[in-house]
């Protein structure tokens, strides 16, 4: 392998819990290397629990991005020891969890030594003071595209300036997670592109300028802290003299301008045109597609994203995905497989028996202080097999509560992430959205943006190479485990969904179906 003259392209994945990195071989269309480690666990001095730091207030969930730069390193040393040959890389892209804000002043050093993430929901108050300066959600969605949600960036920075004002004073420069990483790479350049700068809350997708409005609301010298928006389809810079010398690249190894994992992970699912919905299952759930134009949603629950591909992606988050099934798994100590088989032995819409998961607050709806929520549960009904079907429906059906409000009818759902493996979950997702479910095999973010690298350096090269042939040449789907609707389940769980709106809107104090009437009708089948 050190001697093959193929070219190399790696995609570099840096998410909440850890970090990977992907290298493919474009000539011989094949993934060469694939390496990743775990933050709690190969990294112990930061001492995380799931990547982010212990011991904060509630609500609060940060990391310290030096974390992210060692790991980085650390997988550049293994890679430096291996049989693959990084002088042949020629472009690395990066994929990085969206929204976490990393401040950096004059000197390039970390202002704060934490960064707050995507999932942190301390910041709902600046949320409500940044949409009441603009004149009310409607205004914030004409100015931005969304609305101000505790994840976005945002309110992150007017945090910091009503909590952390010398901090503020003292940061130069604002970034993303993804250009943080960027930043490093090429040794001090600092530029965001459409993909990830439409999370903000500051960049608007459809006019792709920054909000003068929201900016104002935050401070008017905050435009000065903040980078230029640059295409998503070029290359940035090369990689720096530094990293050429400690780990052997090639110093014309060039660096692409990356994105967020949401955008990526589109890529390294093929979804990269329109009639198609990725739905990504871990720590959060998440489900996109492609349109050519831009779609703001008049409730501000879908996010209003560009792509990294020149078009854009209308995306849903929902804050609580695996966790209940994780903290289900670790009590009753049962695997996938097991799982899978409990399910088996119950029925489709559990009788009525109805979760609503937002066990940490929730993402979308955006409830930043909501709790679970039990409904339709008897004396003995908190038994292993019910609480089993009850978990696996309520997550699901919180998903498709959010999803059914995108402008797109999939007849195929591509799903990636752990649970993707679950023969149960893809079953459920098929049944409850009405179509087929095929899971990716292979490494979604990480190969979305190794594959993106190839795609933007061959167009810098004047290749004809497109898009679409790189995504069939290196995306694969597992056509053994698809799964299509049953037949028998479809007309219980539209009944279900039903409940599903009714109860929420309830629990919200909006109007709504009595639930107490839909549940009595579950119990009949």
């Amino acid at each position: 392998m050190k001697g093959h003259k193929d070219s190399l392209f790696a995609g570099l994945d840096v998410s909440t819990q850890g970090c990977k990195l992907l290298v493919l071989n474009k000539d011989r269309k094949e993934v060469v290397s694939v390496d990743s480690l775990n933050y709690d666990q190969d990294l112990p001095q930061y001492k995380t629990q799931n990547g982010t730091v212990q011991g904060l207030k509630p609500g609060c969930s940060e990391s310290d991005p030096l974390m992210w730069i060692e790991a980085v390193d650390v997988l550049f040393q293994r890679l430096k020891q291996s049989e693959i040959n990084q002088e042949k890389i020629r472009c690395l892209s990066v994929s990085g969890q969206q929204h976490g804000l990393v401040a950096l002043d004059y000197q390039g050093k970390l202002v704060r030594k934490t960064s707050k993430l995507w999932n942190d929901f301390s910041t709902a108050e600046e949320c409500e003071i940044l949409t009441q300066a603009v004149g009310g959600k409607k205004n914030m969605l004409k100015e931005v595209g969304n609305s101000q949600k505790t994840g976005y960036t945002a309110p992150k920075i007017l945090h910091m300036l009503r909590n952390e004002p010398e901090n503020y004073q003292n940061t130069v420069s604002f970034m993303l997670v993804h250009n943080y990483i960027n930043w490093y790479l090429t040794g001090g350049v600092n530029v965001m592109e459409p993909g990830d700068a439409s999370g903000t809350a500051l960049w608007n997708p459809k006019t792709k300028q920054w909000s003068q409005k929201v900016i104002q609301a935050i401070d008017p010298s905050l435009k000065n802290k903040l980078p230029l928006v640059k295409s998503s389809r070029r290359t940035i810079g090369s990689i720096s003299s530094h990293l050429v010398r400690k780990y052997g690249f090639s110093p014309r190894c060039k660096i692409d301008a990356g994105s967020g994992d949401n955008m990526y992970g589109s890529v390294g699912t093929g979804n990269i045109k329109p009639g198609v919905l990725s739905i990504s299952l871990g720590t959060s759930g998440t489900a996109f597609t492609i349109l050519k134009e831009a779609y703001v949603d008049p409730s501000g629950e879908i996010a209003c994203y560009c792509d990294s591909t020149g078009n854009y992606l209308p995306l849903l988050c929902v804050s609580n995905l695996s966790n209940g099934y994780n903290q289900l798994q670790k009590k009753y100590r049962i695997s996938h497989e097991e799982f899978t088989q409990i399910i088996k032995q119950t029925n489709p819409g559990n009788r009525g028996r109805l979760l609503v998961p937002w066990y940490t607050g929730e993402r979308t709806p955006d409830l930043p202080l909501a709790s679970p929520v039990y409904f339709g549960f008897g004396l003995n009904d908190f038994t292993k097999k019910i609480l089993c079907r009850a978990v696996l429906e309520g997550h699901i059906l919180n998903l498709y509560q959010g999803v059914k409000r995108m402008p797109v009818n999939a007849q195929q759902i591509r799903l990636t992430g752990g649970l993707s493996r679950s023969e149960a979950w893809r079953q459920a997702i098929a049944d409850i959205f009405e179509a087929e479910t095929i899971p990716v095999l292979g490494e979604g973010a990480a190969l979305g943006a190794a594959i993106h690298a190839a795609w933007v350096y061959g167009q810098e090269k004047g290749e004809r190479l497109s898009l679409e042939e790189l995504t069939s040449s290196f995306v694969t789907l597992d056509h053994k485990a698809k799964k299509k609707p049953d037949p028998d389940a479809v007309p219980i769980y539209r009944t279900l969904k039903q409940l599903f709106d009714a109860f929420t809107q309830r629990v919200r104090g909006k109007k709504g179906e009595d639930p107490f009437l839909i549940h009595h009708r579950l119990k009949s089948f």
